[in-house]
Formats: structure tokens, C-alpha cells, sequence
């Protein structure tokens, strides 16, 4: 049956996590709510489908939640990571709602469980959900039809009429025609423009299409594109975005987060010269595993390489592919590609480098090398104890940082002010409170918190 033979309240567009807190919110309040999913139903929910847990600020124990995380370390962790590109205003109001979500959460569906250990152990800052992404989304599908949302997929929006400071419709691609959508509201979460590769390569220039997409391919940025084009504000670095190091074997897109390799603290990193070029124990992991995407794609050709041996093979969450396994460093090199003295010659100086200390997998145990460039500050081993292990890294890009200004209403804001029945949530306004890196988790976060302050707003405007 055709979109618009229907009469909306309010129109969802985008289906993963911020999309659907929108849609149940909103609908809570009576409105009458579609959503418009882009995507063929078994890949609905966006990237939100690949998520593990999302970061939780919290007084004290409470649900799968350890101890205490509070405002003033949450946000110190988020400046850390953005180097204080954040607006202020919005990412405190991010961490403050959050809060709340964990119970709200429970209340529309979604499990937890204790948290994973290994490398991104998070008991006290992360809620796990029980199944992955896929359950919470699944969880948020079924509690949402309960409330009466109706879903359709391979729904695409290609444009929005934009009339002045308020959306008069949408035109939506669906069942091979095109249909135009009146509502009163409309929310946009459609997520960032990471899948249209020629977009990529205008902001970073040749080197992006050798990126890996480990995100939804159906997030190519249409509705965020058409938007900016009609004079909605920007916000946010088209070349910052979060991306992690990824299992060079991975697929070019959708390869999720089981693609990202966890190795890196407890190795040597090389270039395609079998140089290093980063300190691999900067900080713990969880802060700094969205750095090496960009780290990577600096490197010639766009690819790295981890090194570790067989003392540390345990101590990281097993990755998806099997790794590359040699008697020696030399043997390794070859399968890996890699210049064979170059690699011995960056092994034997590590290895030299390296002080006697105290090892803590877990935490920053200042265990460095000395007289090393560059360095590394923490977890500095030898690698000595074959079977040596490789594997090859390449950028991974999950979401895209250019996005849509909003306010602490989720409002767009046009070229003359608020457009005032558009509001937007998740990854495609996240450059507002990500200027650049990323914290484990937290862009669940902003989903949750902005979807449902969207729906809430959506729904008033309505009523």
C-alpha cells in the first residue's frame, strides 16, 4: 500500500537507533508516526545493528553498570578524545540525559549483560547489550509496532520540500515510484555520508577509496546532502569522522565491528616500509582505537601492519579473521609482504628499547621504552617469543562527522533560523558534540539522548 495513502503525524526518517527512539517516543504521546527505512528489512537499524554498549554516566552500581561514572570524568574523557572540539552546552547535556536512558531503555525492550572482557573491558562506564546492536534493534522494532508505528522499508527520501522555515513533505523512492509524503513533523536520521565514496575521496582527497566501510552501505548522506544544498547550517569537518583500524581482509563495507582489530596496545605497528609510526601504548583502548583509522590512512597506500607475539595472543578480543602465524620475524615479513631486514631491524630496536617493569593488560602500566621514536609509553614487551603473529590494518569507517546544526532542542537550524517542524538525531548531527575522534560508546549515546528529545519535540509541534 502506497506511503501516502496514509495520514502522519510525524515522519521518521532513517531506521537505526535514533530513528526508532524517536518513533517510540513520539508515538508514546499518541502521534500518529511512520518511519522510512532505506534499507531492505534485514538490514535495517543502520549502523546501530553492529553496536556493542553505550556509555552511561551513573552515580553508582545500578543494572550491569559498576561502581560510579560521573559528569565531570565523563566529559573529561570526551575532551580527551575530541581535543576539545565539542560544543560544551550539548555534549553536557548529552551525558546528563544519559543517565535516564539505561532504565528507559529497559522499559522499550533492550537487555543487558555484564560486560566483555579483554581489551575493551567497561563494566564501569559501558552497558552491554545482551545480542549486540542487532537485539537492541530487533527489541526497539517489535516495541515500536506495539505503539502503532508503521515501518516501511527500501523507503529511500531522495529530497525535502523545504518551504521557506518549515518541510511541507518529503519525496520518498519506494516500490519503484515515487511518492510524496505530507506530515506535520519530521525527524532526520539518516546518518552520515560515509558510503558514497565519491563524497569521501572530494574531502580526503584519492586516498579515501581505499578506505573500508565497516558501516551500513545505505548511509551515502541523500537527505543530508539535499538539506545543506537548501541552506540548512552545517556543523562538523567533512574529513573527520570516526574510523578505526580494520582487518586489512575485511569487506569493503558492512564488515561491522567484529572487523576492528584490538592488538594494537600489545604490538608493533609498521607502515608498508615496516617503519613504526605511532606510540601503540598511548592510552587505554577504548580512547584510543578511533585514532588509528586516521592514523592508518596516512600511512603510503592507506595500510599497516600489527606485529605481536605469542605472550600476547590472549590478552586482546579474538579478531574475525585468523591471524598471519611465522616461526620467525623474517617468515613473517614475507607472508605479510613486507620488507624482510626493514621489519628485523624495527623488532631488534623495540626489543632493545624495552625496560624491565610491571605488566597490566588492563591498565596503563607505564611500562615504556627508552630512547625510541616514537615511543611506546605503555604495555612496551619485546617481541621475542615465537610463533610471531601479523596482521594487516586498514582505515574502517563507521560514520562520518559533517552534519546538520542543531540546538539542544535537536532543532535544524536553516539559513534564517529554527526550521520549525525539522529536528535531527544520531550520527547525522554528531559533528555537533564530535569535532573530531571518538569515545567508546558514546555515539549510541547521542543517538539515544537526541532520537528521544526529537520524538519528544516532533510530537509537541504535532499536538
Amino acid at each position: 500500500m502506497a506511503i501516502n495513502s496514509h495520514s502522519y503525524d510525524v515522519v521518521i526518517i532513517g531506521g537505526g537507533n535514533a530513528g526508532l527512539c524517536a518513533a517510540m517516543t513520539a508515538a508514546e504521546t499518541g502521534a500518529k508516526v511512520a518511519v522510512l527505512e532505506g534499507a531492505p528489512i534485514h538490514f535495517r537499524g543502520g549502523n546501530s545493528r553492529h553496536t556493542r554498549n553505550f556509555r552511561c554516566m551513573h552515580q553508582g552500581p545500578v543494572s550491569v553498570l559498576t561502581e560510579a561514572y560521573g559528569e565531570a570524568e565523563y566529559f573529561d574523557d570526551l575532551m580527551k578524545v575530541t581535543g576539545g572540539k565539542t560544543d560544551e552546552r550539548l555534549a553536557r547535556m548529552v551525558i546528563r540525559n544519559s543517565e535516564e536512558c539505561l532504565p528507559w531503555m529497559q522499559a522499550h525492550g533492550v537487555r543487558f549483560q555484564p560486560s566483555l572482557t579483554g581489551t575493551l573491558s567497561l563494566s564501569r562506564t559501558n552497558a552491554f547489550f545482551l545480542g549486540g546492536g542487532k537485539a537492541l534493534m530487533n527489541a526497539y522494532y517489535l516495541t515500536a509496532q506495539q505503539l502503532g508505528v508503521d515501518v516501511y522499508y527500501e523507503a529511500s527520501v531522495t529530497h525535502l520540500r523545504l518551504d521557506g522555515d518549515h518541510v511541507a513533505a518529503v519525496e520518498v523512492s519506494y516500490e519503484g515510484k515515487t511518492e510524496v509524503v505530507a506530515a506535520k513533523s519530521f525527524v532526520v536520521a539518516a546518518g552520515g555520508f560515509q558510503s558514497d565514496l565519491d563524497w569521501l575521496a572530494d574531502a580526503w582527497g584519492p586516498a579515501a577509496r581505499n578506505f573500508l566501510i565497516r558501516g551500513t552501505p545505505y548511509n551515502k548522506g541523500v537527505v543530508l546532502r539535499d538539506l545543506l544544498d537548501q541552506g540548512a547550517k552545517s556543523v562538523g569537518d567533512p574529513t573527520q569522522c570516526h574510523a578505526v583500524a580494520i582487518d586489512g581482509r575485511s569487506p569493503k563495507f558492512d564488515g561491522g565491528i567484529v572487523t576492528r582489530l584490538d592488538c594494537v596496545p600489545f604490538s608493533v605497528v609498521v607502515n608498508k616500509s615496516a617503519e613504526r609510526f605511532y606510540d601503540e601504548g598511548e592510552d587505554v583502548w577504548p580512547k584510543r582505537y578511533a585514532i588509528w583509522g586516521r592514523l592508518v590512512a596516512a600511512q603510503p597506500d592507506q595500510i599497516a601492519y600489527s606485529i605481536i607475539d605469542s605472550k600476547s595472543l590472549e590478552l586482546f578480543m579474538p579478531s574475525v579473521f585468523p591471524p598471519l602465524v611465522a616461526d620467525t620475524i623474517g617468515e613473517l615479513a614475507l607472508m605479510l609482504g613486507l620488507p624482510a631486514q626493514q621489519l628485523q631491524a624495527t623488532i631488534d630496536a623495540f626489543n632493545g628499547a624495552c625496560r624491565d617493569g610491571n605488566f597490566h593488560p588492563t591498565t596503563l602500566d607505564g611500562l615504556a621504552t627508552e630512547g625510541l621514536d616514537p615511543p611506546k609509553t605503555n604495555w612496551a614487551r619485546p617481541i621475542d617469543q615465537p610463533p610471531f603473529y601479523g596482521y594487516s590494518l586498514r582505515p574502517g569507517v563507521t560514520f562520518t562527522y559533517l552534519g546538520l546544526d542543531v540546538d539542544e532542542n535537536a532543532q535544524i537550524q536553516g539559513a534564517n533560523g529554527p526550521i520549525r517542524n525539522l529536528w535531527a538525531a544520531g550520527e547525522t548531527m554528531a559533528g555537533s558534540i564530535l569535532g573530531q575522534g571518538y569515545l567508546a560508546g558514546f555515539g549510541m549515546t547521542i543517538g539515544t539522548v537526541f532520537g528521544r528529545i526529537a520524538g519528544r519535540e516532533a510530537a509537541a509541534h504535532v499536538h
